[in-house]
C-alpha cells in the first residue's frame, strides 16, 4: 500500500528522497535528518547524494534484511514479505520507507526493483 508523504518543510518536490526517507523512518526532523547527513558526507569527503556514500551511511546504523540487487523483488513484493517494522529501501536513484506495510514517498515506487533494504526499529 502507497501513501503520499514529503517530509520537506517547505513541501517541495525536490531530489531529496533520502532525507525525506531517512527522517521518516528515525522521527527527526527533515533539517535535523539534513544536516546529520551533510556531516557524514563532509567527514566522507564525498557528495551527500552519492550512492556510494548512501550506503555506507545505512550499512554503518542499520542491519541489512536484504540483498535484493539483481534478484527482482520489487518494493511492493518486499513490503508484503515484510508487513511490520520500519524498512528503508534502496533502488536504482531512489530510496523510500516502508512502515507497517506502508510505502511512504512523493510517488509511488511499488513496482521498482530494489537493491537493499535496511530495518531501522
Amino acid at each position: 500500500m502507497f501513501q503520499y508523504h514529503n517530509a520537506n518543510p517547505r513541501k517541495r518536490n525536490v531530489n531529496d528522497c533520502t532525507v525525506r526517507a531517512i527522517s521518516l523512518a528515525t522521527g527527526r526532523t527533515w533539517d535535523a535528518t539534513y544536516e546529520e547527513l551533510c556531516k557524514f558526507a563532509q567527514a566522507q569527503a564525498i557528495m551527500p547524494d552519492d550512492v556510494i556514500y548512501i550506503d555506507e551511511y545505512l550499512e554503518r546504523r542499520y542491519p541489512k534484511v536484504c540483498d535484493c540487487e539483481g534478484m527482482g523483488i520489487t518494493v511492493k513484493e518486499f513490503v508484503r514479505r515484510h508487513p511490520v517494522g520500519t524498512f528503508l529501501i534502496t533502488m536504482a536513484g531512489h530510496i523510500t520507507c516502508s512502515i507497517n506495510g506502508v510505502i511512504y514517498d512523493t510517488f509511488d515506487p511499488s513496482s521498482r526493483y530494489i537493491w537493499e533494504a535496511y530495518q531501522v526499529k
